[in-house]
């Protein structure tokens, strides 16, 4: 069996400073996931629940193992730190989801929370993160990083949805990153900003007025190549999203904007279906 990738650190910090100290009330967690094949079947040798991160497997699908998470307390909150280590082994198939929306709020400090999704996939590995959307609630500081490792031979279906405020209030301030090296290489480096005091957060050449947005990155050595972008729906108004391959793939981006996260999901459906 070969060794899985190791994981590439980031940076400090996403805006590229250093990694504050947080604040004493702040809760820090770690959870793990780690998922094994044994010649049949995936199975789950580690699963560790921590802090606002409840582990549950959920029932199987095949030779694929399945994880929900279920949020144990309010989280997160300012100065929280919060991590999830999540790793599929060589040959393993793993998928990974929350059963609810996570909602970043207001807490006892303006410290930005940091909430570090790390996901590891090794040889011949499937590796599927499928949480329920992320909500930015006003007054919120959230600094949010994917830091994911490939094998050359490992697949990832990476989805992430955004809902940038609640009904008729202002988003709180979102920083994301998501960091991918496949065999050891830069595959996708994305830094995005919302809320503010971020600079033309709102404007046309970023989310045109929309509050929902959402991500699909599908890496595969099996995927068909698509050479140019591809743009889907309807239009402006009500939500659009580009489809599009990567340098150093085979992989492919889809990047969406809508009004509502219901439009955002169906975009991203369509992104799926297309790719496939």
């Amino acid at each position: 069996m070969n060794p899985s990738p190791q994981l590439v650190p980031a940076p400090a910090s996403a805006a590229g400073g250093q990694e504050p100290a947080g604040h004493p009330h702040g809760v820090r967690a770690t959870a793990l996931i780690r998922a094994a094949y044994n010649g049949r079947v995936t199975t789950l040798p580690q699963l560790r629940s921590d802090g606002p991160f409840h582990l549950r497997r959920m029932r199987t699908n095949g030779r694929t193992a399945r994880v929900g998470i279920i949020g144990a307390m309010c989280a997160p909150l300012g100065g929280d730190r919060l991590t999830l280590d999540i790793t599929a082994e060589d040959r393993a198939e793993l998928e990974v989801t929350t059963a609810a929306a996570t909602l970043a709020l207001r807490g006892p400090t303006t410290e930005a929370a940091t909430y570090d999704v790390r996901l590891t996939a090794g040889e011949h590995a499937c590796l599927r993160w499928l949480p329920r959307p992320l909500i930015s609630a006003a007054g919120s500081n959230l600094h949010q990083t994917y830091t994911v490792a490939l094998a050359a031979t490992s697949r990832l279906v990476l989805r992430e949805e955004q809902l940038l405020g609640r009904a008729d209030e202002e988003p709180g301030h979102l920083v994301t990153r998501i960091l991918v090296h496949r065999a050891g290489r830069p595959l996708l480096d994305q830094h995005t900003a919302y809320g503010a005091p971020e600079p033309g957060w709102d404007g046309p050449a970023i989310l045109n007025g929309h509050r929902a947005t959402g991500q699909l990155l599908i890496v595969d050595p099996r995927l068909d190549a698509l050479r140019e972008p591809v743009l889907l729906g309807s239009g402006a108004e009500d939500g659009c999203a580009v489809l599009a391959p990567l340098a150093g793939g085979p992989a492919l981006l889809a990047t969406a904007v809508a009004p509502t996260i219901s439009a955002v999901r169906e975009l991203l459906d369509e992104a799926d279906a297309h790719a496939r």
